[in-house]
Order: C-alpha cells, then sequence, then structure tokens
C-alpha cells in the first residue's frame, strides 16, 4: 500500500501517473456495470470501474483490481457483504457508490442512509487508502423518478458533507450534467449505457487528477419524436423493464439473488491496448 496520505496521493498523481496499486470497489449494479454488456468481460459487463481500471493500470506493472459490487444490493447489505471483504485485499484505492436503491423507495430516509454512509465511510478511511463516494446522477423531473430527485439531492448534500469530514475524493454524478442526455442512459432507463458509463469513467480519473486516454464523446442529438412513437416506446418500456422492477419489489426479490462478485481477488489487470505478452 502506498505510504502517502491521500491529498499527498492526489498532488503527486499527475506528476508521477498516479499513486496506486490495489483498486477495489464496491457497491451495486452501477459499480458491477450493468448497462454496458461485454461478452469478454467478468459477468458479462465492463463499466465504468473496469474502465478506470484499466486506465489505472496503463504503466503499472505490479497494479491489481478487484470489484465486488452485485446489482439490486441495499446499502446494509453493501456494509455487510463487501466492506470487510474489500478491506481484507488491502486496497489502497477504494471506490463506494451505495444508497441509490434504497433512495428510489418511497419511505426512503436520506439523512438516516448517510449516517450509514458515514460510518462505512469512517472505516474505510481508517484503512489509509484514498476513498472515492459517488454523489447520485440527476434523473430530472421525470414522471417516473421526479419524486426520487429531492430524496437524492438531500442525500448529496450529506454525501459531500461525509466526503469533507474523511477527506475522500468526490465522484460528482449530479454535477455532471452530460448525463441528462438519452444516449447515456441504457434501454431500460435504470442503468447507464456504454457511452454513460465511459464519460463518468473520465469523470473519476479526472476527480483523481489521474491523466488518461478517455476521450469526451458527445452524443448526437436524436431527431424528435411524434407523441405516438413516443408514449408507444413508454409502453414498451414499462411492459419489459418497470413491471419487472415493481413486481421484484413486491415479492421482495432483488436483480442480484444468486450473483456473486465479478472480480472477487485484487488480480493483475489488462486491459484493451495494453501489450500482447503482457498478462501473465
Amino acid at each position: 500500500m502506498s505510504n502517502l496520505t491521500r491529498p499527498e496521493a492526489q498532488s503527486s498523481a499527475a506528476a508521477a501517473g498516479h499513486p496506486w496499486s490495489r483498486f477495489v470497489a464496491i457497491g451495486d449494479s452501477f459499480t458491477e456495470g450493468i448497462g454496458d454488456p461485454d461478452p469478454e468481460s467478468p459477468g458479462g459487463h465492463r463499466g465504468w470501474a473496469d474502465r478506470v481500471a484499466e486506465e489505472l493500470a496503463h504503466g503499472h506493472d505490479d497494479f491489481a483490481y478487484a470489484n465486488l459490487a452485485i446489482r439490486g444490493r441495499l446499502l446494509q447489505q453493501i456494509i455487510e457483504e463487501q466492506i470487510e471483504p474489500a478491506l481484507a485485499l488491502q486496497p489502497d484505492l477504494i471506490s463506494i457508490c451505495a444508497g441509490g436503491n434504497d433512495v428510489i423507495r418511497p419511505r426512503a430516509d436520506p439523512d438516516a442512509l448517510a449516517e450509514k454512509m458515514d460510518q462505512s465511510v469512517a472505516r474505510l478511511a481508517a484503512s489509509g487508502a484514498t476513498i472515492v463516494l459517488f454523489t447520485a446522477p440527476d434523473v430530472g423531473d421525470t414522471p417516473l423518478f421526479g419524486s426520487v430527485r429531492a430524496r437524492a439531492a438531500i442525500y448529496n448534500e450529506n454525501l459531500r458533507t461525509v466526503a469533507a469530514r474523511h477527506d475522500a475524493v468526490v465522484a460528482d454524478m449530479w454535477a455532471l450534467r452530460q448525463l441528462k442526455a438519452p444516449q447515456m442512459w441504457a434501454p431500460d432507463r435504470l442503468h447507464f449505457s456504454p457511452l454513460g458509463h465511459h464519460t463518468i469513467a473520465a469523470m473519476v480519473l479526472d476527480a483523481l487528477n489521474v491523466e488518461h486516454t478517455l476521450q469526451p464523446e458527445a452524443p448526437k442529438p436524436l431527431p424528435p419524436k411524434r407523441w405516438r412513437t413516443a408514449r408507444t416506446e413508454d409502453l414498451v418500456w414499462a411492459r419489459q423493464h418497470f413491471m419487472p422492477w415493481v413486481l421484484r419489489r413486491l415479492r421482495h426479490q432483488s436483480s442480484g439473488d444468486g450473483i456473486l462478485p465479478k472480480r472477487p481477488a485484487a488480480d493483475p489487470f489488462f486491459g484493451p491496448g495494453m501489450p500482447p505478452g503482457t498478462a501473465v
């Protein structure tokens, strides 16, 4: 593990590439990479965390990466199932994005969730690792998620306080206005598309003050839709994605039931573009 403190690590990152050698990501479907399908990636999904690890691995032969995130996990489940296993891997860089599946529930208390996050981030930060903490994205004032927006904003403000208290790096998705483009979202409208994950990965690396090769990719404007076309698409989406999600909630089921972490061990990571023969 690096002997640098978090501020020293961030200030030295730009000059020396970066100071981290072991990255562990914990969380839910967002960190698992759902919405960014890739049959060659473990679990069949790539995602922002894999993309960040690919960049961090360049020029660092000893770099290792683990991803313990599992889709559908609530905050308490992430705390109970992932924090101690993450710390056991002795990372010097940890990302945590949690609470999103809680916030969208009607009775969610963003203040109570933030108290849990505060305790969790304190536990992670005590290891000496650099902590990356995510805010929730701005879902906008849509018919489905408009009521969630206020809770997410309160939760985000609490998270910024948590980050300041524990000297964590804030990966601010709420401020990433590019995510408002429809092309940033997967067809289920609940997860990010490959373009969304790419954009978020670049934002995370910028927040860490790490030079990277991810170029901004501006989505092309979508042609205007007729009212009937848009409503038909809404009905198809509701039948294929929204209603199954509602039924799982009613049945107390999770999309992550029976799913294991896609990268449970901190192994050497060699992303696209690495020289042939470097993976051993």
